[in-house]
């Protein structure tokens, strides 16, 4: 079984910041797979489906970015069978709307990634990251939480599509079959 967790921070203040591009992703998966994300709990929410027939629990922790570990674990605990963990986040290093695939890796300086790792004691989990570029100006954290700019969604609305299709081809055919397939678009 799969667990597919979307960073992001909770409420309405942050719904259409850049950090919540994985909610983003979360909500996409939901819909193209009628997984209803409501069942809640105190870290986190989430749906149970199948995606390309792999059984896979979608969530979106309540906790905050910094705090993921807390949800990825509580996860993890409550959800007998998962043998793979996907985390869908935002990139800084990246260009906007480019997608990466990594298959393990440090936290490349991403609060929430290293909450997860520290939270596991491990860094062995996928990760889809979507490129947020960096900012011109001021401080990571302020741009961060800034929503998309008028030239950008259009850009990151296909870049969630595209991350959806790219969790489809995981799931179906794994991760190498991904990355060939995602990192030259």
């Amino acid at each position: 079984m799969w667990l597919v967790v979307g960073l992001g921070n909770p409420g309405d203040d942050y719904a259409d910041t850049r950090h919540n591009i994985g909610f983003k992703v979360i909500d996409a998966l939901s819909a193209r797979f009628n997984i209803s994300i409501r069942q809640k709990t105190t870290n986190f929410v989430y749906g149970r489906g199948l995606i390309e027939d792999q059984k896979a629990v979608l969530i979106k922790p309540l906790t905050f970015m910094n705090r993921s570990g807390i949800a990825v674990w509580d996860a993890i605990r409550r959800h007998e069978g998962i043998d793979n963990i996907l985390v869908v986040h935002d990139d800084l290093d990246l260009e906007t709307g480019v997608i990466r695939i990594r298959k393990t890796g440090s936290s490349g300086g991403h609060n929430g990634i290293q909450s997860i790792i520290d939270r596991l004691g491990s860094n062995d989990f996928v990760r889809l990251k979507i490129g947020i570029g960096r900012p011109n100006r001021g401080p990571a954290e302020k741009y961060v939480l800034r929503p998309f700019n008028k030239q950008e969604k259009p850009v990151m609305e296909e870049a969630v599509e595209t991350a959806a299709d790219a969790i489809q081809e995981i799931l179906a055919r794994g991760i190498s079959s991904a990355q060939n397939k995602f990192h030259s678009v």
